[in-house]
């Protein structure tokens, strides 16, 4: 007969299995969108991902994609099967440390648990491990390619180890076993930091083993050296040894005049001495708990040697550099994250200071040829001091960030918030709105997933509340609050029968949860949803669901005078619940059959002539091209340029090398004019009688040095400025003779010459480098630009441009007035839309595409009416209707629902003379918009951007649908509306007619 461990082994091993088997069948196929594409790429060939970087993920990952055996295609799917194998390593561990937290509960010594004790600990363990398995956040990220399932796996393992660590009774072994947690816990540092924060928490397992008669203020003083453990590692050993090697460094060489290297040789020489110094005196004095500290701080540094990768594949120059660590200097701004900037935490300014102040701060270091020279100095900014407080919550001072911040607290233009006003938003916002809903997400319900989405009560679980729209989406989730209340009976439980360890697993929840969010700070909006960040706190919940069961069986067992028979009757009770979350949410994170992630990033690509130049913008729009060109190996001749690293050197810099089949660029800036600290920013000071100024001859003045281009910034330093806001590009007037340059129906388009005009009031780096790029390049190479970066770059070129499908093309051409929209090279732009485009899968109604693949999807329906339009100018009736049609057949309604691109097309298919399929979107369209009018009206939501879009869809069609002789239908939508939000002007709003 099985004894209890060999019970808890084997429950333990199946319950992994089952895990690990639903998210190998829900798992992704390609690169999802976000990090993983990058995450991918730089796995596959071990190059260097944004800071601070994911080296021993990076390695690990690197061995999945062997599994592939050669095929590109399966890199990104066996890299995903990495994710969903760690995932189900972390509900193993979930469920054996639920077992051991029970056994405290039940006071049961190794070896002497009873049968009843046994079936009902496995229960629990097999109800809170459940649960988590099929918890949104988690389940998120457990099928994709990121660090967040291999960082829980390690945030699990160091707890469970722990609890085992604590029912040891020899000092050896626990002395074996707190070594082999500081060699996790330095592993982990090179997954994701997430480890770290359970530190506190898990020096209360340590106090309450080692002083049987725990205080409330030695507990204090556990907690707070565990938090001391947690900034040593954090703050002293990840940046903090490299950080001071640099100090070493710098010193050896521009004082001593020693060759580079040498204080980085001597920093090792000292540390490891003093290290291995310190080991011997332990052994030699016997001191057992030095050794241990000692041997502890060595295990870490083995597993934070993982970061010697960064600095070595730096040097050797991959395609993805980020940053280019190669150096000491730039290796500590690396792991410091520095590119990110800098968010206020214990004191700061509110959104309304004033910066009074600038003063230069330490300074920045670059290595030169024989020293490390000083490029630049950190800047120290002086804020009014009468709108500083502490704990700051709104603090930043972005335009878009301050409208929010006064919407959310109602405060009026020129208004200065109260230190009230900035504990509400912490309350209500990053609290409220930036955790607990995501914590309710989890386990109480979520309305849908679109962005903003709040949480479902008990009451929103029953009745007919919720529109069709709503209801019928895949992320509407309901769970009857039924996973909360379990948890809740557990953390009661808990804290009656065992509290010492619900402290223990209290700060577990509070650390990974509540402190995260007061410690990252994070502004008003977000890219995107961030609950994936929180997961370790819902794991420790998942911890109180599982002993919710044990409470239950408790009192089941009291009840029926057999523990045995309440474990079971309590497991029959409470397990539906884990099977009823994974009904809810299997298909919202279902991934199979999705592939649109890769083929938008391949559309662009395909949108490009053979060794262009492509600029992107962010995260979304660049991480699957690198994606599907490192891996896949697709269209290796287009050099992506993202357009927000354009503003750092070293990105400049590597885009003068040779890249795959791509040529190095040209510039005409020698490198010191583009060095850190070096016309970062170059503000326009038009001078008298200089209305405009050529291109090529202010780069020329720039790269000399000229006197002619200097200014003083506040009597402190002097930078370079632009004395004109137009820069004057000549072309060439033989390109008009070269079709490749200049397209036959474009010649009498052509522009001689071309203002590069500055958009705003200062050239940023990356826009002066653009400029040089365009006057360098001389168009040799067909220069590009995804929606994304034409709208934010700062020159004005969008009479310039010529749209070939998702891109851009810059030309020597120049929009006349009478063109309605954009220009669009037709015969191109119809040819990549209806032979060179991929959109596998997006007609399969069955599959799941969340609000990032919708948006995806929305810009190239865009693109496609942007397409059939110019087609129309044209007279090419035929094209504009088999594209039209192209794009229903391509991505139907029934998988992602018609949206604002949808409904500017309605114009385009009643000229075409497709009535019929018109009216079908209007009728779709207006039913959805309706019933959000009517739902935010009765629920009196805020009327948010998707609510005036719904308004304003509505009163584009009544005109619509009138001027084609549909009056019934355009006199039924108008008084629809007019009864849900009364007798509005019906002229359109943000939408555009198209006549």
């Amino acid at each position: 007969m099985l004894n209890y461990k060999q019970i808890n082994n084997l429950t333990g091993w199946v319950v992994f299995a089952v895990a690990t088997l639903v998210y190998i069948l829900t798992v992704e196929q390609t690169a999802s969108f976000w990090d993983p594409g990058e995450f991918i790429a730089v796995s596959y060939k071990l190059q260097v991902p944004h800071p601070p970087g994911a080296p021993f993920m990076l390695l690990v990952y690197k061995m999945f994609g062997f599994l592939a055996m050669g095929d590109g295609l399966q890199v990104a799917y066996w890299m995903n099967i990495g994710s969903a194998l760690f995932s189900g390593f972390t509900i193993l561990f979930l469920f054996w440390s639920i077992t051991l937290f029970g056994k405290r509960i039940f006071s049961i010594e190794e070896g002497k648990e009873s049968k009843a004790q046994t079936i009902a600990l496995m229960g629990a363990g097999l109800v809170g491990s459940m649960v988590y398995t099929f918890s949104d956040s988690f389940w998120f990220s457990a099928v994709e390619a990121e660090v967040y399932a291999m960082s829980s796996f390690f945030t699990a393992i160091v707890i469970w180890a722990f609890l085992k660590w604590e029912v040891i009774k020899d000092p050896k072994e626990e002395n074996r076993w707190m070594i082999f947690i500081a060699y996790l816990v330095g592993l982990s540092i090179g997954v994701h930091l997430l480890n770290l924060v359970t530190l506190p928490a898990l020096a209360l397992i340590y106090y309450f083993k080692k002083y049987p008669d725990p205080s409330f203020k030695g507990a204090i003083y556990a907690m707070f050296l565990g938090g001391v453990a947690l900034i040593i590692i954090n703050n002293l050993i990840i940046p903090g040894l490299p950080s001071l090697a640099g100090s070493m460094e710098i010193f050896f060489v521009n004082s001593l005049g020693l060759p580079f290297g040498a204080g980085i040789v001597v920093f090792i020489i000292l540390f490891l001495g003093a290290l291995i110094f310190g080991i011997r005196y332990s052994l030699q004095k016997e001191k057992a708990l030095l050794n241990t500290i000692l041997l502890s701080l060595t295990f870490i540094l083995i597993g934070y040697s993982s970061y010697t990768l960064i600095i070595i594949r730096a040097n050797q120059d991959p395609i993805i550099n980020e940053n280019a660590p190669k150096d000491i200097i730039s290796y500590v701004s690396y792991l410091k994250r520095e590119q990110y900037g800098y968010r206020p935490l214990l004191h700061g300014q509110y959104f309304t200071a004033q910066l009074v102040d600038q003063e230069e701060g330490a300074p920045i270091y670059m290595k030169g040829k024989d020293k490390y020279e000083v490029v630049d100095y950190e800047l120290k900014n002086t804020y009014d001091p009468s709108k500083t407080t502490i704990l700051p919550r709104i603090y930043s001072t972005q335009e878009n960030h301050k409208r929010i911040y006064r919407q959310k607290l109602g405060l009026r233009e020129g208004q200065d918030p109260t230190f009230g006003d900035n504990i509400y938003f912490m309350l209500s916002h990053q609290l409220g709105h930036m955790y607990w809903r995501y914590f309710m997400w989890n386990f109480s319900g979520r309305e849908s997933d679109f962005m903003d989405a709040p949480w479902v009560s008990l009451l929103d679980s029953f009745g007919d509340k919720y529109p069709d729209y709503i209801k019928d989406n895949k992320g509407h989730n309901t769970y009857f609050m039924l996973p909360l209340i379990l948890g809740l009976i557990g953390l009661f439980f808990q804290a009656k029968k065992d509290p010492k360890y619900f402290y223990v697993n209290l700060m577990l929840f509070l650390m990974m949860g509540v402190v995260l969010v007061l410690y990252l700070n994070s502004p008003p909006v977000e890219p995107r949803e961030r609950d994936y960040i929180y997961v370790g706190s819902f794991y420790a919940f998942a911890i109180w669901i599982g002993l919710g069961t044990l409470a239950i069986a408790h009192a089941l067992g009291k009840a029926t005078k057999n523990l045995g028979t309440g474990g079971i009757i309590a497991t029959l009770l409470t397990l539906p619940v884990a099977g009823l979350m994974g009904a809810q949410n299997w298909n919202d994170h279902n991934r199979q059959g999705r592939y649109f992630s890769v083929d938008s990033a391949r559309n662009f690509l395909a949108s490009c002539a053979p060794n262009a130049i492509l600029f992107t913008g962010g995260d979304n729009d660049t991480f699957p091209l690198w994606y599907v060109q490192e891996v896949e190996n697709f269209r290796t001749d287009v050099r992506v340029i993202v357009l927000s690293y354009f503003d750092t050197d070293w990105y400049v810099e590597q885009m003068t090398k040779q890249a795959d089949e791509s040529a190095p660029l040209p510039f005409s800036l020698v490198s010191e004019r583009y060095q850190k600290g070096t016309n970062d920013v170059l503000y326009v000071m038009e001078r008298e009688n200089l209305n405009a100024i050529s291109a090529k001859e202010y780069l020329r003045l720039l790269n000399t040095g000229s006197d002619l281009l200097k200014m003083q910034t506040g009597g402190k330093s002097v930078v370079n400025m632009v004395p004109a806001r137009n820069l004057i590009l000549e072309v060439d007037s033989t390109f008009i003779n070269n079709d490749e340059i200049v397209p036959p129906q474009f010649k009498s388009l052509f522009a001689p010459q071309m203002n590069l005009q500055v958009k705003g009031n200062y050239l940023t780096k990356g826009n002066l480098m653009l400029i040089d790029l365009i006057v360098s390049n001389n168009w040799e190479r067909p220069i590009y630009f995804n929606n994304t970066s034409l709208s934010t770059i700062g020159i004005n070129i969008e009479d310039h441009v010529v749209m070939e499908g998702m891109t851009y093309r810059l030309l020597p051409v120049r929009k006349p007035d009478y063109v309605r929209d954009e220009l669009v090279n037709t015969d191109i732009a119809y040819k990549n839309y209806m032979e060179n485009f991929a959109f596998r899968g997006m007609d399969n109604p069955d599959a799941y595409y969340d609000e990032e693949y919708r948006r995806f999807t929305s810009n190239h329906r865009s693109a496609l009416n942007s397409i059939a339009m110019a087609l129309l100018d044209e007279d090419k009736m035929e094209e504009a209707a088999n594209l039209l049609n192209r794009g229903l057949e391509a991505i139907p309604h029934e998988s992602v629902p018609y949206d604002l691109s949808s409904g500017q097309s309605v114009p385009l298919f009643f000229e075409v003379g497709e009535d019929e399929k018109a009216l079908d979107i209007i009728d779709k369209i207006s039913k959805r918009s309706l019933d959000m009018i009517e739902f935010y009206t009765k629920e009196d939501r805020g009327y948010d951007r998707d609510m005036m879009i719904s308004i304003e869809m509505v009163k584009y069609f009544i005109p619509l649908l009138e001027e084609r002789g549909y009056q019934e239908e355009a006199q039924a939508l108008k008084l629809r509306l007019e009864s849900l939000i009364g007798q509005e002007s019906q002229s359109p709003g943000i939408l555009k007619r198209v006549d």
